[in-house]
């Protein structure tokens, strides 16, 4: 008892720091690409720089005049503005980060030097505030004053905050900032800055840096390099060299998966600046952890004899990156700072690799699961380490729980292949796992699983960056659901083991029993029990919208000819014909089983004015690039009113014997009641 009580703090007091870390690095990451134009800039123009400019880097005559150059007023406003937009964005979408850099330029201006930790702290706390002041009036706002409330609201908050930030905050962080870079200077002048890796090198593997560096570090460098021209602080959690040793033993000295997945992280981690790909190896021999101490050590050592530094933050930590980022002086320090950090790393992690026993070939996956765990998500690279990324079932930190389908509309093709998808993982005994379809421009990064077309994978994979991936290009009957299938009953089986052993066993006494709960299963997922999807065909799909013998014989044509059932019914207006061709011509609506449904684009949600569906056969079929088409349904949705209908006709063309009376059937009652019943 004693132990457990102990070790619950210890756990939830990491996962805090990690959060923390996360949300400071939210607000840094993404405006890396200006830090980098930034240190170019300045590697380039400043006095010392290799083509110095006065009129850019604001030396010589200019010096000392106001905004004068692009190296002050950059690294002074525009990194500041940027990190505070982001962090309020974060908290309270755009008006919280707008909210946000108001209050910033208080604390800019009050200080008088670039207001990193500044900026990391009114960011939020504008976005924050802005959106506890908009819950007090709430639903309160008479129509047609919400315009003018809002605004006056944000500027006069932002107002006050930046008042709050040029007489509170700015005093404050300066003290901060000064006691921290005394601290700095303290272990510079005395040696000591290589202890450093100490603390810097574990918290890597433990995913605690980010708060470290970005928190502390990447604004104290910008501060040492406006003023040095160069920064050690850059390079002592980015070095690449403790990591590529460490990767480098293995290659030589590893066992099995790992020593065979060495080299490819090796890559990775050097070239594309990803080092918790090196964090597993670590994981599975603790002790290897002195290997990357001693190489961290040894490279700030390196830096400070040297006297090298970068002149802007090196992120990812990729050689290609350090070496873009430094000083005009520094390049032989930092590259002898990286080879012998990487050899006293590599050293190291040999010696402990050869005196003691393990068993890599075993452990690596465990290893990477512990380290996903740890992350709290799954590690977008962790695939190179296992051989996911090869046969498409991805390791995972957990059971899949979250499951999204994801098209360009969230409408249409999304909805029916993850109502198939819905009914194939149901029907495998996994019922609580969640199934949903969504936009690609609505997507977060907080699913297990996100399942798209083969034409949209790419732009899913950057706003899920965490989940595993899955291509189709079928969305009826694709293999790729199987997989699916196989990867939820594999993260799951632990929990549901037991569940699962007594469903089986009382199947086994009543097979009956057994296929009617699987049918009613199924039926939930649909999300319509009988009576509800009778009512919502009436309302949904009406005979009018029904016609057995289309007269298109070309895709185009039968597009129209099933917008103009829409726009018959009063449903859509012209544009979102128009839609449902750009649509098409992006990705194709062929879902397979002969069967298309055409609809428009995400933003043609605005020419919806209620939910209607249109059924048109076409015997003969048609050419659906290059695919044969005999069933075409048209599809506008608004608030997923629709989907039920997409989850009958997903059921329906599914069944080989459903088609086939589709096919067959000679009268549009005959169509309706095929899909009335599907639920039933």
């Amino acid at each position: 008892m004693a132990t457990e009580t102990v070790a619950k703090p210890r756990t939830s007091m990491r996962v805090g720091v990690q959060k923390f870390g996360t949300f400071l690095s939210g607000m840094i990451m993404p405006n890396i690409g200006a830090f980098i134009a930034w240190g170019l800039i300045t590697a380039l123009f400043i006095e010392k720089g290799w083509l110095p400019v006065p009129q850019l880097g604001g030396f010589g005559e200019t010096a000392g005049v106001a905004n004068t150059g692009l190296v002050g007023p950059m690294i002074k406003y525009l990194l500041p503005l940027l990190i505070a937009y982001t962090g309020g964005r974060m908290v309270y979408d755009v008006r919280g980060g707008v909210v946000g850099a108001i209050g910033t330029m208080g604390v800019i201006v009050g200080a008088g030097i670039p207001m990193f930790i500044g900026a990391m702290i009114m960011g939020p706390l504008g976005g924050w505030t802005m959106k506890k002041i908009d819950s007090l009036w709430d639903g309160k706002i008479r129509p047609g004053f919400e315009m003018l409330v809002n605004n006056f609201s944000a500027g006069i908050w932002g107002g006050l905050l930046a008042m709050l930030g040029f007489y509170g905050i700015s005093p404050l962080v300066t003290a901060f900032s000064t006691a921290a870079g005394n601290v700095v200077q303290f272990l510079v002048a005395n040696g000591l800055l290589p202890l450093t890796s100490i603390f810097i090198e574990p918290a890597k593997v433990l995913f605690l840096n980010n708060a470290i560096n970005h928190g502390v570090l990447t604004p104290l460098g910008i501060q040492q390099s406006l003023d040095q021209g160069k920064s050690i602080l850059f390079l002592l959690e980015a070095n690449p060299g403790p990591g590529l040793g460490l990767l480098l033993a293995y290659m030589f000295f590893g066992k099995g998966a790992a020593k065979a997945s060495a080299p490819g992280a090796a890559i990775i981690h050097f070239l594309g600046g990803i080092h918790e790909i090196y964090f597993p190896y670590v994981l599975m021999r603790p002790l290897l952890i002195l290997a990357t101490i001693a190489g961290g050590m040894t490279g700030i050592a390196t830096l400070a004899i040297t006297n090298s530094g970068l002149v802007a933050p090196s992120a990812p930590g990729s050689i290609i990156a350090v070496l873009a980022q430094t000083s005009r002086d520094s390049y032989f320090g930092v590259i002898l700072a990286v080879l012998l950090a990487t050899t006293v790393s590599f050293l190291v992690a040999s010696v402990i690799l050869k005196t003691t026993k393990h068993s890599d070939e075993v452990d690596l996956n465990d290893a990477t699961s512990r380290m996903e765990q740890m992350k709290g998500k799954k590690s977008s690279v962790s695939s190179a380490l296992t051989g996911a990324g090869t046969v498409g079932i991805a390791v995972l930190a957990g059971p899949v729980r979250n499951i999204v389908f994801a098209c360009d509309a969230g409408m249409g093709s999304s909805a029916m292949g993850a109502s198939v998808l819905r009914n194939k993982i149901k029907a495998a005994g996994f019922p609580d796992v969640k199934v949903t379809n969504a936009s690609i421009a609505s997507l977060k990064d907080d699913y297990d699983v996100v399942v798209t077309h083969q034409d949209l994978t790419e732009r899913a994979k950057p706003v899920t960056s965490s989940a595993a991936h899955f291509s189709v290009d079928n969305f009826m009957n694709s293999p790729r659901y199987d997989e699916i299938v196989e990867l939820v009953r594999s993260s799951n089986t632990g929990e549901t083991e037991a569940r699962t052993s007594g469903a089986g066993t009382a199947a086994a006494a009543s097979p009956g029993a057994h296929s009617a709960a699987t049918g009613a299963t199924a039926a939930a997922g649909a999300g319509v029990a009988t009576e509800t999807a009778a009512v919502g065909h009436s309302d949904i799909l009406a005979a009018e919208s029904v016609i057995l013998n289309g007269t298109a014989t070309t895709r185009d044509a039968a597009i129209d000819e099933a917008g103009r059932l829409l726009l018959a019914r009063d449903a859509v207006d012209e544009g979102y014909i128009a839609a449902m061709h750009e649509r098409e011509e992006s990705v194709s609506t062929y879902m397979g089983s002969y069967l298309a449904i055409p609809h428009g684009t995400n933003a043609a949600k605005d020419h919806i004015r209620k939910s209607a569906v249109s059924v048109i056969r076409y015997p003969d079929g048609i050419d659906w690039d290059g695919k044969q088409v005999k069933f075409v349904v048209g599809v506008a949705g608004i608030n997923n009113e629709h989907l039920h209908i997409l989850s009958s006709i997903a059921k329906v063309f599914t069944s080989k014997a459903q088609v086939a009376q589709l096919e067959a059937a000679t009268s549009v009652d005959e169509v309706l009641e095929l899909f009335g019943k599907v639920n039933a």
